[in-house]
């Protein structure tokens, strides 16, 4: 199963976590993305996230259906919001439920690298002294 979704709501790990649990699976490798305080020694203020929704969305799908296909996964959820974030809160939650670790992790890993490539989510960083909209890999 796959659940993707970009809203403006906060994301919520304990629940992404029982929304990615099987009772076939052994784990749940779970990336949690969050807003830091400094970026090459400017101190970041706050970030804000926009994106291309229903494309974005679909491009989420499309990771983890192709995650699905390479590895042997029982469910992988992407959820990513949007908006203005402050320090220490959640953009990104990834989790993925599989019967054996090793390819929840290679799995979860796959997933944020290529989104961060690939799904139309721009982020703008926002420091004490002006802001800058900033590439997902420099």
């Amino acid at each position: 199963m796959i659940d993707v979704r970009v809203t403006n709501e906060a994301l919520n790990v304990q629940s992404c976590a029982d929304l990615a649990m099987t009772a076939a699976s052994g784990g749940v490798d779970m990336f949690i993305g969050t807003v830091r305080s400094e970026t090459k020694g400017k101190r970041v203020v706050q970030l804000e996230f926009e994106a291309y929704k229903g494309m974005a969305e679909n491009e989420m799908k499309k990771i983890a259906e192709y995650a699905m296909q390479k590895w042997t996964l029982n469910k992988v959820l992407i959820h990513h919001r949007i908006g203005v974030l402050q320090i220490k809160e959640i953009p990104v939650i990834i989790a993925v439920a599989a019967a054996h670790r090793a390819e929840a992790f290679d799995a979860c890993r796959y997933i944020i690298d290529t989104l961060k490539q690939t799904v139309p989510i721009w982020k703008k960083e926002i420091f004490e002294d002006g802001e800058v909209w900033v590439a997902a890999h420099p």
